[in-house]
């Protein structure tokens, strides 16, 4: 079994809105559900030993477009979220996770070594991100409070635009260029950042806003959970040139395991094999060399293959991957060591 390290979640996200409906959030991930993707017994089951956890504040007037006649989709951006609303409940989930830690359900991790420590000790290994920025302040308000929570990486934007950056929507087929990039405020933001050592996520991003941060911060590029442009022509996944990129600055893309990301009709079907997965990864590592890719599941976020179905299957991508080619000390690197590499890079750990 190969140890995964995922760079993408949303496990927050579920567990808060059960908890909204009277849930327990350490006993639901604790004890387990048949609810969503992620809890201590599948990702257990699955080899799951943490990954990036999100704090991302839904849009609740976001409604997924259905495909025309030719298979083509494009749904409005959602509008922006008031930052003091948003603030809440980012303060809630936050909550949550820093519950689930001092319950010994999961670690809170700020360093590779505490990642590493806490998957000796069977213990799921979270780390704290932001996906949209909405619940920090133009002016950065906020953001040393949820670094001394634990915050260590963050996305400036999802799928809408904010004080900081534009979203690419979802949309098939659209390239990723599709508004302005990084505001005055998110120049700051990156700045900060990376005098922090907090990791900087280029997932949603527009494909201008790539190109600001990348002649701004001194981090490799990462990019959590998106796929190859040239494979399924959605707005989230990565032109050639961008992944051309993330290759010359070491960074790393995490595969998303959203069918609508990996199916060359980019449709939302459970029913997608493992194949396209394969493909993805192939493509990937073929223009960016084995050192910058990773796994970007979007548990919890999105509709999946059903041949993974949740956190449990995870070692099923591993054996289709072996199947075809890789071997052991590559799918290690696949799997998690390219992960915890950039990660310690952004952290200013010493190499």
């Amino acid at each position: 079994m190969q140890a995964v390290f995922d760079g993408h979640n949303d496990v927050l996200l579920r567990l808060w809105q059960n908890a909204r409906k009277g849930s327990d959030p350490v006993g639901e991930f604790v004890d387990g559900t048949d609810k969503g993707h992620i809890d201590a017994p599948r990702a257990k089951t699955g080899g799951l030993i943490g990954g990036l956890c999100a704090i991302y504040v839904p849009s609740g007037d976001l409604v997924l477009a259905g495909p025309d006649a030719n298979g083509h989709y494009a749904t409005p951006l959602s509008a922006p979220l008031e930052h003091l609303p948003s603030l809440g409940v980012a303060i809630e989930m936050a909550d949550i996770a820093v519950r689930l830690d001092r319950a010994g359900a999961w670690k809170l991790c700020r360093s590779t070594a505490e990642i590493r420590d806490a998957a000796g000790q069977g213990t799921f290994a979270s780390v704290l991100h932001m996906e949209g920025c909405e619940a920090i302040g133009a002016d950065l308000s906020s953001l040393e409070t949820f670094y001394a929570a634990g915050l260590r990486s963050l996305g400036p934007v999802w799928s809408r635009h904010n004080a900081f950056a534009h979203g690419v929507p979802f949309a098939f087929p659209m390239s990723p260029d599709t508004a302005p990039g990084l505001t005055e405020a998110g120049f700051e933001l990156v700045k900060a950042c990376n005098r922090l050592g907090i990791l900087i996520d280029l997932a949603h991003i527009t494909e201008k806003g790539f190109w600001d941060v990348a002649k701004t911060s001194d981090q490799p590029l990462v990019v959590s959970h998106s796929n190859a442009h040239a494979l399924t022509a959605v707005a989230r996944n990565l032109t050639d040139r961008q992944l051309d990129a993330v290759s010359e600055s070491k960074g790393l893309v995490g595969l998303n395991y959203a069918t609508t990301m990996l199916r060359a009709d980019a449709q939302e079907n459970a029913a997608t094999p493992l194949s396209d997965m394969v493909r993805h990864i192939d493509y990937m590592v073929e223009r960016m060399g084995i050192d910058c890719v990773g796994l970007g599941s979007d548990f919890d976020g999105a509709t999946i293959p059903e041949d993974i179905g949740d956190a449990a299957g995870g070692q099923k991508l591993v054996a289709a991957l072996k199947t075809a080619g890789y071997g052991d000390a590559e799918l290690a690197k696949i799997c998690r060591e390219n992960w915890l590499r950039v990660l310690g890079q952004a952290w200013h750990e010493a190499a």
